[in-house]
Formats: C-alpha cells, sequence, structure tokens
C-alpha cells in the first residue's frame, strides 16, 4: 500500500521555497544485550535469533511503500542505527544497501554511516562492511575502562574496543568514536585517561555523551551514584581542551570533527533538513510545500515487520502545527557552535522572522545567544544552558 501523496500536497497554512535535504535513516533493533543507560527502541537478540532476511524484506517493502512521498528527490546521507546494526552479516549490509540503491537517488559521494559496538566484530568484519558500501564507522566505546564498561552494562572490555577502534581506523578513510562521561564513580583523572586513550588512536570524529538517567531504563529505576554537577561541568571543560590540542574542533554540544570529518548525517538533523525513518521504532520528518509531517514506524519488531511486509508500517503520522515550529526548529540548530543563517529559518519552516523575534531579543538580552543580520549563534553561556536556551522558543 504506497502512499497517498495528494493528501500531502494539498494547500495549507505553511509557504516553504524549497525542500531541504533528504536523509535516510534505518533502524536495526537488535543488540547482545540492553545497556542500563539505554532509552532507544532496541532489543536483546535471543540466542541465533537474528530475522535477518524477514527483517530487510520488511525494510525493503517499507521503503516501497513510501516512495511516492520523496520521489525524485536525492538523498545525500543513510544512517543505520540501532540496537547494533554490526549484528547483522557484512552480506545483508550488502543487500539492504542494494535494496536501498536500487529505490532511491543517492548523491554520488553520499555518506553512509554504520554504527558498531566492540564486541560484536571479528578481524575483517569491518573491511567487510566497507566493501558492502558503508563510508564511516561509528564504533560506540563508551570508556576504556573495565570497571566502567561494567558498570554501563556493556558486553566488550578495554582491550576489545581498543583493537575495535584500530581496525576501524584501518578500514575506513573516516570514522566516529563514542565516549561517556559523568560515570558512576568516575573521577577527572580516570576521564583524563579515557581521553587520552581515545585521541591517542586519533580518531576524525568524537562524540562525547554526559550521562543521564533517562526514564525507562534499568538506571531509572535502580539509580547509581553519578558525579556531582560541578564536576561534570569541569569534566566537560577537560574534553574541550583535550580535544582542541589533539585538532579537534567542537563544532556541535557533543561533537567534535577534524576539518572535512563532520557527520554529515547528524549535520543535516541539525540543520532541520528533511530524513525518511524505516524499520522498528524509526522516527522521520518530511517536508512538503505547505507542511511539515512527522512519522512513526510500528516500535516492536515482529509488529513492525508483519506491518510493513502487508504494506502498512507506519504507526503514527502528524503534521507538526505551525506553533511548534520554532521550537523544533531551535531544538536542533542551536546546537551547532556556528548556529544557523536566518534565511535557512524561514527557507526550512516556511514562517517569517516575526515568528522568533521576541525570543532572539530574550535570549540576546539574557547573554545565551549573539546576531548580526544573517547569523544567529549561541554563546558559551548559551551552549551551557542550551536547554533554557531552547526553552524560550517554546510556544506561548
Amino acid at each position: 500500500m504506497a502512499h497517498d501523496v495528494s493528501h500531502f500536497l494539498r494547500p495549507g497554512t505553511l509557504q516553504l521555497p524549497s525542500l531541504p535535504p533528504l536523509s535516510l535513516y534505518v533502524h536495526l533493533p537488535w543488540c547482545l544485550r540492553k545497556c542500563p543507560y539505554c532509552d532507544f527502541n532496541s532489543h536483546e537478540m535471543k540466542q541465533g535469533d537474528l530475522p535477518e532476511r524477514r527483517y530487510l524484506d520488511a525494510l525493503r517493502a517499507d521503503l516501497e511503500a513510501a516512495l511516492p512521498l520523496v520521489w525524485g528527490r536525492e538523498v545525500h546521507s543513510i544512517f543505520l542505527g540501532g540496537g547494533t546494526p554490526s549484528l547483522f552479516s557484512p552480506e545483508a549490509i550488502d543487500r539492504l544497501l542494494s535494496d536501498i540503491r536500487a529505490r532511491l537517488k543517492l548523491v554520488p559521494d553520499a555518506e553512509v554511516t554504520l554504527e558498531a559496538n566492540p564486541g560484536t566484530f571479528e578481524k575483517d568484519r569491518f573491511r567487510a562492511f566497507r566493501a558492502a558500501g558503508v563510508t564511516r564507522l561509528s564504533v560506540g566505546v563508551q570508556s576504556f575502562r573495565d570497571e566502567h564498561l561494567k558498570a554501563l552494562g556493556r558486553v566488550h572490555d578495554r582491550r576489545q574496543a581498543i583493537a575495535a577502534v584500530e581496525e576501524a581506523a584501518a578500514s575506513f578513510e573516516t570514522f566516529n568514536l563514542d565516549l561517556m562521561y559523568a560515570l558512576p564513580g568516575q573521577t577527572l583523572a580516570q576521564l583524563d585517561e579515557d581521553v587520552h586513550q581515545a585521541m591517542a588512536l586519533q580518531p576524525p570524529h568524537l562524540s562525547i555523551y554526559h550521562l543521564t538517567i533517562e526514564p525507562n531504563t534499568y538506571f531509572a529505576k535502580f539509580p547509581p551514584a553519578t558525579p556531582p554537577e560541578d564536576l561534570a561541568y569541569a569534566m566537560l571543560d577537560r574534553i574541550t581542551e583535550r580535544t582542541a590540542a589533539a585538532g579537534l574542533q567542537r563544532y556541535e554540544v557533543s561533537a567534535y570533527a577534524k576539518p572535512g570529518h563532520r557527520c554529515w548525517h547528524n549535520w543535516n538533523y541539525w540543520q532541520f533538513g528533511d530524513y525518511l525513518g524505516i524499520g522498528a521504532g524509526a522516527h522521520g520528518k518530511l517536508s512538503f510545500p505547505h507542511r511539515i509531517v512527522r512519522q512513526v514506524r510500528y516500535r516492536e519488531p515482529r509488529l513492525y515487520m508483519e506491518h510493513a511486509l502487508a504494506g502498512g508500517a507506519v504507526a503514527q503520522e502528524e503534521e507538526v502545527a505551525r506553533a511548534d515550529l520554532p521550537f523544533e526548529y531551535m531544538l536542533n540548530a542551536l546546537r551547532l557552535k556556528e548556529g544557523f543563517a536566518l534565511q535557512d529559518f524561514t527557507d526550512r519552516t516556511g514562517l517569517p522572522l516575526s515568528a522568533i523575534e521576541h525570543p532572539l531579543r530574550e535570549a540576546e538580552a539574557k547573554g545565551l545567544i549573539e546576531r548580526d543580520f544573517a547569523r544567529v549563534r549561541p554563546t558559551g553561556r548559551g551552549f551551557d544552558f542550551l536547554s533554557d536556551l531552547q526553552a524560550l522558543f517554546l510556544p506561548a
């Protein structure tokens, strides 16, 4: 059952002068073990129970049904996220990317990222992913200390983490290393060691996240003792200092990259670009000349496969209300060190600048942003108090 696109093309309240760049997100929901801090749609894999072929069939059917919504548009990036996508065999990833290429027009140098975890790869597996068409690997290390990895419920140890990153560096021109800080019982000296070890592996891109206790996770029920706020701030200062010394620029709240190695896919999210999301529980955002639509796929993998194969993978679909657009835009754009061009705000939301003039003035008065006639940028203070800054744009 393909989508009836005329429903989205009818007149509406917005006036988008052009459509933003389009990305594709593919969710592969299984992992070896659910981490206690994880609130993503991930499901523990029972021994040998990975329905690879059926899931790939479902993804293909999901994509087919969605094609009318993105007809004729080029795709700039693909992100295979999870779960742990590296549990899928290189042959499966090869088939998935072939299915996508046969149906979507990819730009010649499209970025194709695969999330991979140490502990789910053997030698040459990363090389096989590269041969399948993956251009960028994102390795979920989180920490190089065994006691912290244990506390985070990770299935790998320090030795496997280092081996996985070395293998990624040997197989890919660009890759990302994921680290977390403010871990249970972590000291500043231990964080220093983690960052030192990460920098020694020379990643072209680093994502560093503060461990947060999310609702509906094991940690929410049994909270670990995490470092106090002032120590967490000191840790972030240390990270910024260390990464800058290693030639990595902080270009987004949690992202650091060497020149030419920014993650294009995430960059598109942060600039309020479009993305089609396929797979169990995947979210998507698609623009049309007079409206912006968000979609969510069925969350539970078995249910998703059933619905997708029957031609109806979308569980929820709603138009973004005009009043919510300023906040939705700022939730993304203000995470960027360079902020956003005012022209991009009107192009991506279809709203006039008057829609944000009042909160911009307030943010400026509080020292959270600086602006000129062309751009708005968060200040250092705005970066430190990002959620307060974003909240100024909530609908009244």
